[in-house]
C-alpha cells in the first residue's frame, strides 16, 4: 500500500499486553487535537488566526511516537504534528498565543504555526526547509551517545523531504556515526500537489534504509497501536545499543497543504478510501468493540476536549497583545553574552599563524571537555593543512571527529550538540565548500535565537583566500555572503596574535561564528604570540599603522597589501585592520575618517557587494562633511578566481590599490 493507493481492509489493532489505561490515554491524546483543528480551522475562516497546516487524519503517528518517550528526549515535529505538542502537555493557552503572534506564545511573535521550538518541553522548532532538522536530530542524539545518557531523539519528515540532499545527509552521518536517533517519515501522498509518483522511484522509502546501513520498518500510519508498540521496541532497543533508525509510515493528508491550497488535485475517490481509514474513528470503533468504551463516554470526552479549548481560548485572546520594539528585536537576534576580556601573558613564542590556530584549538580542548571538533580529514591525517595534527591521541576520535563530505549534515549535528550543552567547532576544508551547508548556517545556526531563544554555540572554521594559484573552487574570500545575514558574527583575523586570541574569543561566545584563515598567511606568517588562554573582543577594530595622509580601511590579507605598499610609497596612512565584519567597530572607522579626510576601503573579496559597499555607504552617511575627497573602494575584480598567476595577480586586489591611493591622494 502507498500513499496514492488505499488497502481497503479494515485496521487490525493488536494491543500486545497494553493496559485499557494505556489504550484510553493514547484515544485521549489523539481527539485532543483533532477536537483543537476543529476550532482552528473554525477560526480560520472568521480571520481569527493565520495560515494553518491540518494534521487531521496522521494523528496516530505524532501521539504513537511522542507517547514513547521520555519527557527529556527531544523529538523534532513538523507542519502536521499537533499531537506532538499536545500530547508533550504543552499549554493550549500558549500554543493558541503562538498562532495569534501574541507573546504568551512562544517565538515573540516572531515565528508562525510550528515553527518553533521549546526547551522547555523539549520540541525543536522546524523551518521551512523540511529536511535540515533531521540533522539537528542527530546532534541531539549524539550529544546522548557522548554522555552515555542511554537516550534517543526522533525526527518527522515528509515523503516529500526525503527527496532533498539532507535527507541522504542525515541519514547518512547517523549511520556512520551509529546515533541514537528514529527518523519517521509520514508518507501522506502529496507533497504539496505533487503526487509520491512524482517524487521517488522506488516501492516504499523504508527500502532506503538498506542503503544506509540502518534498519527500516514500514508501519500503518493509521495505526497507533502499531506505531506505539513498534518505536517502544525500538526506542528501548536502541538506547541501550544506539544506532538510526528509519520508519515509514504510511497515512494521508486529508486536507490541503495548507488550507488555501484545497484538494482539487486529489481523486475524490482517493479521498473517500482514506476517509474510511480515519485514524480515530477505527481506533474508537475498536476501542467500543473492546468493552472499554461507549458511545456515552465519546461524547463525555468530546464535550471535556471542548470546553478545554474555549477555556483555554479565552486565555490566549485575554494576553497581552504585542508592543513592536525595534531595539528589543535588533538585540535579541544574538543570545546574551558579556565579553570579559583575558588578557596575554607576557611569556610569548613565536607562532606561525597556521600555529596560532592551531595552539587556540589545543587550549580550548583543554578548557572545555564539551567541545567537539569536526570536520573532513581532521582527525588522524590532521587536516589538510594539518592544524589538527596530533589532536587525535591527546583527545580521541569521539571529539576529534573526521567526517564524511556532508557539510550541511555536519553543520546541523553541531547545532544540535549546542542544545545540550556542547560546543562545536565545524572546518569547512575550504571556504568555498561552505555553500554545500549554506542552508543550516543561514536558516538555523544565524535565526534560532531570534525565533526561539536557543543559542547556536558553533564556530565554523572557513580557509579561505587566493594567490596560491588553487582556482574558482580553493580561493574564494566569501565573508559578504554571510555578514548580510543578521545573527551571525564574522571574524578575519590578519595576524598569529589575533587568529588566536579571536579563535578563543569565538569558541567561548555562545553565538555561531564564522572565522576566516587566509590559507596565504598560514606558513608565511610568524611572529610572538603570547602562551596560554587569552581573548581579543570580536567587534573591535585595530590600528596596525598611524598616519594621517590617508585612511585603509581593511583587514585579512588586505592588511599586509597596504601596509608594505604604502611603506614602499613612503605615505603616512592610517591603517585599520576590521579584524570583525559582524559586528563592525564603527566607532574606529569614524576616528579614522576624521583624522584623514581620506578613504579608501580594501578587500579581497570581489567588489559588487562586497562588505566596501556598506562601509563605504556607512562613511557617505554619517561622515560626509569630514571627507576631502570620494570614498574609493579597492578589490577583487568581478569575475570567479582565476588559476592562471598572471591572471590571479591582476584579479586581485592588490593589483589596483597603488593607483586608487594615487587617485585619493590628488585631491
Amino acid at each position: 500500500m502507498s500513499a496514492n493507493t488505499v488497502d481497503s481492509s479494515p485496521i487490525i489493532y493488536d494491543s500486545q499486553g497494553l493496559t485499557k489505561k494505556k489504550q484510553l490515554e493514547l484515544y485521549e491524546a489523539m481527539l485532543r487535537p483533532r477536537i483543537i483543528e476543529e476550532k482552528m480551522l473554525s477560526l480560520l475562516r472568521q480571520g481569527k488566526i493565520g495560515k494553518w497546516f491540518s494534521g487531521i487524519g496522521q494523528e496516530a503517528i505524532s501521539v504513537g511516537c511522542t507517547s514513547v518517550l521520555d519527557d527529556e528526549e527531544w523529538i523534532f515535529p513538523m507542519h502536521r504534528n499537533l499531537g506532538v505538542f499536545t500530547t508533550r502537555g504543552v499549554p493550549l493557552s500558549r500554543l493558541f498565543a503562538q498562532w495569534q503572534g501574541k507573546p504568551a506564545g512562544f517565538s515573540q511573535g516572531r515565528d508562525r504555526s510550528f515553527h518553533f521550538g521549546t526547551k522547555e518541553y523539549n520540541i525543536w522548532g522546524m523551518i521551512s526547509h523540511l529536511g535540515p532538522q533531521l540533522s539537528l536530530a542527530s546532534g541531539i542524539a549524539m550529544a546522548h551517545k557522548l554522555a552515555g545518557e542511554q537516550k534517543i531523539a526522533i525526527a518527522f519528515t515528509g515523503e516529500g523531504g526525503t527527496s532533498e540532499g539532507e535527507f541522504h545527509e542525515a541519514l547518512n552521518v547517523a549511520a556512520v556515526w551509529q546515533l541514537p536517533v528514529i527518523f519517521v517519515i509520514e508518507n501522506n501522498g502529496y507533497g504539496l500537489s505533487t503526487p509520491v509518483s512524482e517524487q521517488y522511484r522506488c516501492a516504499h522509502l523504508s527500502d532506503r534504509g538498506v542503503g544506509y546501513g540502518m534498519k527500516s520498518y514500514r508501519l500503518d500510519g493509521n495505526n497507533v497501536l502499531e506505531v506505539y508498540n513498534t518505536v517502544t521496541k525500538i526506542a528501548k532497543q536502541i538506547r541501550k545499543k544506539p544506532e538510526p533508525i528509519l520508519i515509514e509510515c504510511d497515512t494521508f493528508r486529508m486536507r490541503g497543504h495548507e488550507e488555501a491550497s484545497g484538494t482539487k488535485y486529489v481523486p475524490e475517490d482517493l479521498m473517500a478510501s482514506w476517509a474510511e481509514k480515519d485514524p480515530i474513528e477505527n481506533y474508537k470503533n475498536f476501542l467500543i468493540d473492546s468493552g472499554y468504551l461507549d458511545d456515552t463516554e465519546v461524547s463525555a470526552l468530546k464535550e471535556k476536549l471542548k470546553v478545554e479549548v474555549k477555556e483555554q481560548l479565552d486565555i490566549a485572546y485575554a494576553s497581552e497583545e504585542l508592543t513592536v520594539d525595534t531595539t528589543k528585536e535588533q538585540v535579541e537576534i544574538y543570545a546574551p553574552y558579556s565579553f570579559q576580556a583575558v588578557a596575554p601573558s607576557t611569556v610569548k613564542k613565536d607562532l606561525r599563524y597556521i600555529d596560532a590556530v592551531s595552539d587556540a584549538l589545543d587550549i580550548a580542548m583543554q578548557k572545555w571537555d564539551k567541545l567537539v571538533l569536526m570536520g573532513q580529514d581532521i582527525a588522524d591525517y590532521g587536516g589538510v593543512f594539518k592544524i589538527t595534527d596530533g589532536f587525535t591521541e591527546k583527545y580521541g576520535t569521539e571529539r576529534v571527529r573526521n567526517t564524511p563530505l556532508c557539510e550541511s549534515a555536519i553543520v546541523g549535528i553541531g547545532l544540535g550538540l549546542s542544545m545540550k550543552g556542547y560546543k562545536a567547532m565545524v572546518e569547512m576544508q575550504f571556504a568555498d565548500f561552505v555553500t554545500c551547508g549554506f542552508n543550516q548556517i543561514i536558516n538555523n545556526l544565524a535565526k534560532i535565537h531570534y525565533r526561539w531563544g536557543h543559542a547556536a554555540d558553533v564556530v565554523i572554521r572557513m580557509p579561505c583566500g587566493g594567490g596560491v594559484g588553487a582556482g574558482p573552487f580553493h580561493s574564494q574570500t566569501n565573508e559578504a555572503w554571510f555578514a548580510h545575514t543578521p545573527g551571525l558574527k564574522i571574524v578575519y583575523p590578519s595576524n598569529p596574535t589575533d587568529a588566536k586570541g579571536l579563535l578563543l574569543a569565538s569558541l567561548e561566545d555562545p553565538n555561531p561564528v564564522m572565522f576566516f584563515e587566509h590559507k596565504g598567511m598560514y606558513r608565511t606568517l610568524t611572529e610572538t604570540v603570547p602562551e596560554g588562554y587569552y581573548t581579543t573582543e570580536i567587534g573591535k577594530g585595530a590600528r596596525v599603522a598611524a598616519g594621517t595622509a590617508i585612511s585603509i580601511i581593511t583587514y585579512g590579507m588586505g592588511v599586509h597589501w597596504a601596509k608594505d605598499l604604502t611603506e614602499e610609497m613612503g605615505i603616512a596612512a592610517d591603517i585599520i585592520d576590521l579584524r570583525s565584519l559582524q559586528p563592525l567597530d564603527y566607532g574606529i572607522i569614524n576616528d579614522t575618517v576624521k583624522k584623514t579626510s581620506k578613504v579608501i576601503v580594501l578587500h579581497e573579496d570581489t567588489l559588487f557587494g562586497g562588505i566596501g559597499g556598506e562601509i563605504s555607504a556607512y562613511i557617505s552617511e554619517h561622515l560626509f562633511e569630514n571627507l576631502d575627497g570620494p570614498v574609493i573602494r579597492v578589490a577583487s575584480l568581478d569575475t570567479p578566481v582565476p588559476f592562471n598567476k598572471e591572471l590571479e595577480k591582476e584579479f586581485l586586489a592588490s593589483f589596483r590599490l597603488q593607483a586608487a591611493i594615487e587617485k585619493l591622494m590628488k585631491y
